[in-house]
């Protein structure tokens, strides 16, 4: 079946979910755009000559109408966060060139589905469901889709266990206001408590996980490469791919990814992340699960978090 997938926004992150995508079999049409002709020539060149080992796929530099009848619309754009800057303090630069996109896009693409990946992507995601005319079931940011990511990540080097059979999430915003809801996190069905007991019995190397350090790891990760090599993208772009194979499959998938909250966890006009339902009608609903009343409040503290940045920016 063809699939079209739109990527506007050729920098680090946007050009290498491009090719990550190009190694997949996911799409067969990607559109590259970019305000930078150069750049995303250059990008679309680099990225079809190593299609060659595969099966044919269209690869393209385009402009917005290029976008016509694109299954997903993935928005990148945006300035780069630099070393020892926070997410947040991207936001009405970033804002500015959103509200410059959103008309373009969704005059051409208006029943694609859209992901927002641009920073600081919950407020990003906001604006867009906002300024765009497009149902919000339409629009799904990125969320804390890599933070759960890194999360299991840590978790399974800590555990020494595949990350397949690790179900634990990050809620709340994707940066500082993040937590981890321990309460409904388990490897293969076992409690982590439990489990550290049941590896000990069987003699191996298992010592409780350090949640509050965990959680840092987390937070921290995105700051720490950007520190060591200037960006972070790899690790974004295949949560992305994850993300647009969820779109596309035959049926839905739940993740953590940031969608506009009606009203789940007592939480209200504000897109932040919880366990959700997508899939390839877009967001088909929330996933409440019971939260411990700290990570309530957790939530509701990373919710009052971006609702504070939300009412000093110009939308």
């Amino acid at each position: 079946m063809s699939r079209k997938i739109t990527i506007i926004g050729a920098g680090s992150v946007g050009a290498t979910i491009a090719y990550t995508l190009s190694m997949d079999s996911l799409a067969s049409e990607i559109v590259l755009i970019d305000i930078n002709k150069q750049k995303v020539a250059g990008e679309v060149l680099d990225i079809a000559q190593g299609t060659c080992f595969r099966d044919p796929i269209s690869i393209v530099a385009g402009e917005y109408e290029d976008a016509k009848d694109s299954d997903i619309v993935v928005i990148t754009s945006g300035i780069a966060r630099k070393p020892g800057q926070t997410r947040i303090e991207l936001t009405q630069t970033n804002v500015n060139i959103m509200k410059g996109i959103a008309p373009e896009i969704v005059k051409v693409a208006p029943k694609a589905l859209y992901v927002i990946v641009s920073n600081p992507v919950d407020i990003m995601t906001y604006v867009f469901t906002k300024i765009s005319g497009i149902p919000e079931n339409q629009v799904i940011g990125s969320g804390t889709l890599l933070d759960t990511a890194r999360l299991r990540t840590g978790l399974s080097q800590h555990y020494e266990v595949a990350q397949k059979n690790i179900h634990a999430y990050v809620f709340g915003e994707h940066g500082d206001t993040s937590f981890i809801p321990w309460s409904c996190a388990d490897i293969g069905g076992a409690h982590f408590d439990d489990y550290t007991k049941i590896m000990k019995a069987y003699g191996k190397k298992a010592e409780p996980v350090d949640q509050e350090g965990m959680l840092e790891y987390v937070q921290k990760s995105g700051g720490k490469i950007i520190a060591n090599k200037g960006a972070t993208f790899y690790a974004i772009a295949v949560s992305v791919v994850k993300l647009c194979a969820m779109l596309l499959s035959s049926s839905d998938s739940i993740a953590t990814v940031s969608t506009m909250m009606n009203g789940e966890y007592g939480v209200e006009d504000v897109c932040l992340s919880m366990l959700t339902l997508v899939g390839p009608n877009g967001v088909q609903g929330k996933v409440p699960v019971e939260l411990s009343d700290e990570e309530m409040e957790k939530m509701h503290a990373s919710a009052n978090a971006l609702k504070e940045v939300i009412s000093g920016i110009e939308i």
